[in-house]
């Protein structure tokens, strides 16, 4: 029994034109070994983006939720957003 598939897949030109790449650059042998790659890294992003939920974003969400004086105001974010920009921009 064979263990691979072939499967039909359709890229957009910027994608197929990476793959091309990776391969004309010897990184990759052949378009197969690029996409596979690629796939290989979805579950290690899934579990990272579960884990950053799960650790940071749930229990930030648990503490605004018991107690909401923490939250930061709209106008003291677009603040905040505004002299951040101010900062980066003065030093070019």
């Amino acid at each position: 029994m064979r263990s691979t598939q072939q499967l039909s897949i359709t890229l957009p030109n910027e994608m197929a034109d990476l793959v091309r790449a990776k391969v004309a650059t010897g990184e990759y042998a052949t378009e197969s070994e690029v996409i596979r790659d690629g796939l290989r890294t979805l579950p290690a992003r899934d579990r990272a983006v579960e884990s950053w939920l799960r650790e940071q974003v749930a229990p930030a969400y648990d503490a605004l939720k018991a107690d909401p004086s923490r939250a930061v105001s709209l106008d003291n974010v677009r603040a905040r957003l505004s002299a951040e920009h101010e900062k980066a921009s003065s030093k070019r």
